[in-house]
């Protein structure tokens, strides 16, 4: 029998002040946050183009450290290549058939960098720090033998679907706790929607000099919301403090622009690369466009959250979900069905939503020990638990969905 989620009912679920921060495509965690998701996506669509099912695998402690760099105008150039860490686990086997693991992910890892930094040579300006183990879990007893029938022993080398008690019924792996909201405030529209028009490919085309490390903080008090930016730009396109200049008024300009247009009847402050000084010139410069290249680190779970974005004042939880199993990784798939619920209950019933969904260590995961809705408008309870049942009863839907790339997962 299915435990029923608690619900409240909330007038407000916001204040008169928020605070909320987006680290856009290109900031060193947001970078490793997709490509550990990327990794986690390709390697699921192989196991189950060549053995049917999704196997065993996390790579939820990726990280990206800073090389270093020369910078001039006009001009730069590597001096150190960047460190690139894959850690994680992965299964290496599936009956009799070997899973070439390692190239598999170094190879993907080319790609992921290619397509967003082609200035960058991978065998040159990347080293390799590969971690990636096959170790199971705490749960098998004994030695792992012919005769052991602990499917524990099989976790990372399933002699057959049988070894993977997850493939049919999937059970929590672990008690974590997922949570999301809906019905996303005026500032978290704005700072979600600015940074992903800035780093668009349509604003981008006529300004090949604007770098993708771009980070919005903003804040709210009452009526009125102030954004901080910074902005890189790319060296070999800017030959001048003049130039450098001409573009951060360019970008200020359209901000204002969009800002306006997005959201009608607010007042907006701006600043923008308030590090900047120019005699002598210390400037958001780079080579890449992302600080990767020179010092800066980056580690899953340490930037923006299910939904794109870091929002203190709305529910948290510090599961890191990118890079984790799409089947059965409680904290991931708790954190989508909670976005996805919070969805729905906007979309369906146009109530603002906060929803938690624990789960227990080893209990199916249609079934959440402890779920918690509060909404703030009055709505049919029946209607509420129906969207919840929808979501919570499919998670096969839920994992279609994260492979094919429908979330923003970071």
């Amino acid at each position: 029998m299915k435990n029923k989620p608690l619900i409240s009912f909330k007038k407000s679920l916001q204040g008169d002040f928020e605070a909320v921060e987006r680290k856009g495509s290109g900031h060193p965690d947001t970078l490793s946050d997709h490509l550990a998701e990327f990794l986690s996506t390709s390697y699921s669509r192989y196991c189950l183009e060549n053995f049917g099912a999704i196997l065993h695998h996390q790579f939820d402690k990726v990280g990206i450290m800073g090389g270093r760099v020369e910078v001039k105008f006009g001009q730069g150039k590597m001096t150190q290549p960047i460190r690139l860490l894959l850690n994680g686990r992965i299964s290496v086997k599936f009956g009799d058939t070997p899973i070439p693991a390692k190239e598999f992910l170094i190879e993907h890892a080319r790609k992921f960098f290619s397509e967003r930094y082609p200035m960058l040579d991978f065998d040159r300006d990347f080293r390799i720090i590969y971690e990636v183990s096959s170790g199971s879990s705490p749960g098998a007893i004994g030695e792992k033998g012919e005769k052991s029938q602990t499917a524990r022993h099989y976790w990372f080398e399933p002699r057959s679907i049988i070894d993977l008690p997850n493939y049919r019924n999937p059970k929590c792996n672990d008690t974590s706790l997922g949570c999301s909201f809906g019905k996303p405030s005026p500032l978290e529209k704005v700072v979600l929607h600015l940074e992903r028009y800035l780093n668009g490919k349509d604003y981008k085309k006529d300004k090949p000099w604007m770098g993708n490390d771009i980070k919005i903080m903003g804040h709210r008090h009452g009526n009125k919301i102030h954004l901080t930016l910074a902005v890189p730009q790319i060296c070999i396109y800017v030959h001048s403090v003049e130039d450098y200049k001409r573009n951060l008024e360019m970008v200020r300009s359209d901000i204002q622009s969009f800002c306006k247009k997005e959201s009608p009847g607010i007042e907006f402050e701006f600043n923008i690369n308030t590090r900047d000084k120019f005699d002598p010139p210390e400037l958001y410069f780079t080579f890449t466009g992302s600080s990767i290249e020179t010092g800066d680190e980056g580690f899953v779970g340490r930037g923006n959250r299910m939904g794109g974005l870091i929002s203190p004042c709305r529910p948290y939880t510090m599961e890191g979900i990118c890079g984790k199993n799409p089947v059965y990784h409680t904290g991931k798939m708790y954190s989508v069905a909670a976005f996805e619920i919070a969805e729905q209950l906007h979309k369906k019933l146009s109530v603002g939503s906060e929803v938690f969904l624990i789960g227990q260590s080893g209990q199916p995961l249609i079934n959440p020990w402890k779920a918690i809705i509060q909404v703030d408008e009055d709505a049919d309870e029946n209607k509420i638990i129906e969207i919840y049942d929808e979501v919570i009863s499919n998670p096969e839907k839920l994992t279609e969905k994260i492979l094919s790339q429908s979330y923003i997962m970071a």
